[in-house]
C-alpha cells in the first residue's frame, strides 16, 4: 500500500514555492502571511518545523533577490533560489518544484491574490490521502467583465481542444512528493503546468477559495502575455488546430468551385461583369488570407518542434540561500 492510500499522522515537511519577478513591493506582506500559516500548522502538529517557503527569483530587475536574501537570514523558514536570467513564470515555478524538499509542495503566486489560508485545507486533503490538491476559485468577482469573459473562453477553448484542464484553476496547488517525481519526468521545453499536472493522474481533489485583489505591485500578466500563454497552452497539448487547418483547406477547395460557378454565371448569363476583375481579385484575396493563416498555425508548431529538439537546459540556478 503506498503512502497516499493511508491517512498520515506524523507531521509532514511542507514547502511553499513562490515564483517572483519584480515583487519587492509585496514580498514583505507575502512572507508575513505565509510564515503565519506555516507556524500555525507547525503548532498544530500537521507539518514539521523544517517546513519553509522557497522563493524563486526569475531574473528580477528590482531589489527582489536582495530582499529574499535579507529575509532568509532573519527567518529560518525562508529560502531562496535565483535563476541566472528571466525564464518566465512557468519555468521559474517548475524550478522551485524540482528543487524544494518536502513530503508535499504547495505552489502559490507572490501577489497574495490566492488565499494563503487555503493552504491548511490543502494539507488536510493531502493528509487524508490526496496526491494533488487543486486550488479553484469559487467566484471571479475581483475580475473585470473582460477578464471573466476571456478567462472562461480560454478554459472552454482548451476543453474543446481535448486538453485536460481544471476550470478556474491557475497555479495554486499542492503536490505530493511522488507527484513531483512524476512531473520531473516531463522533459519538454514548452512548459504549461496547468495542462501537465492533470496528466499525471494519481488521487486528486479540489479546495475552493475566494481570490482577492493584488496586495501590491502590478500584474505580470498583461493582455499580450495572457494571449501568448493561451496559445502556449493550446499548442502544447492539442494538434486539433492542425486538423482544423486541413478542414479549412477542404472548405476552401469547395468554396473555390462555388466561386468558379458564380463567376462563370455572371460572365455568360449577365452583362454585369467587369472583364478580368472578379476572376482575378477575389481568388487572390481569399486564397492569400487562407494561406497566411495556415502557414502561421504550422509555424507555431514548427517553432515548438525546433525548441524541443535542441534539448537545451530549461534553467540555470545562479544562487541559493
Amino acid at each position: 500500500m503506498n503512502e497516499s492510500e493511508t491517512t498520515k499522522t506524523d507531521p509532514i515537511q511542507l514547502s511553499v514555492v513562490v515564483p517572483c519577478y519584480n515583487e519587492e513591493e509585496v514580498l514583505a506582506q507575502t512572507t508575513a502571511a505565509l510564515s503565519q500559516v506555516l507556524e500555525s500548522m507547525v503548532a498544530q502538529g500537521k507539518i514539521s518545523a523544517d517546513s519553509g517557503v522557497f522563493y524563486v527569483d526569475d531574473g528580477s530587475k528590482d531589489k527582489t533577490w536582495n530582499l529574499i536574501k535579507q529575509t532568509a537570514h532573519e527567518n529560518k523558514m525562508i529560502h531562496g533560489l535565483k535563476l541566472s536570467r528571466n525564464r518566465g513564470h512557468q519555468v521559474a515555478l517548475l524550478a522551485g518544484l524540482l528543487n524544494a524538499p518536502g513530503d508535499a509542495i504547495v505552489s502559490i503566486d507572490a501577489d497574495l491574490q490566492d488565499d494563503v489560508q487555503a493552504i491548511e485545507k490543502m494539507v488536510d486533503q493531502f493528509l487524508a490521502g490526496s496526491d494533488i490538491v487543486y486550488g479553484v476559485r469559487s467566484q471571479r468577482t475581483t475580475d473585470t467583465m473582460f477578464k471573466r469573459i476571456t478567462a472562461r473562453g480560454f478554459y472552454q477553448c482548451l476543453a474543446t481542444m481535448g486538453v485536460d484542464i481544471i476550470y478556474d484553476h491557475a497555479d495554486f496547488r499542492l503536490m505530493s512528493r511522488r507527484a513531483i517525481d512524476a512531473l520531473s519526468q516531463y522533459s519538454e521545453a514548452n512548459i504549461f503546468l496547468r495542462g501537465m499536472v492533470p496528466q499525471i493522474g494519481f488521487s486528486h481533489t479540489i479546495v475552493y477559495y475566494e481570490r482577492a485583489e493584488r496586495a501590491a505591485g502590478e500584474s505580470k500578466y498583461p493582455l499580450r502575455k495572457m494571449l501568448s500563454f493561451a496559445i502556449e497552452g493550446i499548442t502544447s497539448f492539442s494538434t486539433k488546430p492542425l486538423k482544423w487547418v486541413g478542414a479549412l483547406g477542404l472548405l476552401v477547395c469547395l468554396l473555390s468551385f462555388v466561386l468558379t460557378g458564380w463567376v462563370l454565371f455572371i460572365r455568360f448569363f449577365t452583362d454585369m461583369s467587369i472583364p478580368g476583375w472578379t476572376s482575378t481579385i477575389v481568388p487572390i484575396l481569399f486564397f492569400s488570407g487562407v494561406q497566411l493563416l495556415c502557414l502561421s498555425v504550422l509555424g507555431i508548431y514548427l517553432g515548438k518542434i525546433y525548441m524541443e529538439v535542441k534539448s537545451r537546459p530549461r534553467f540555470f540556478t545562479d544562487e541559493t540561500v
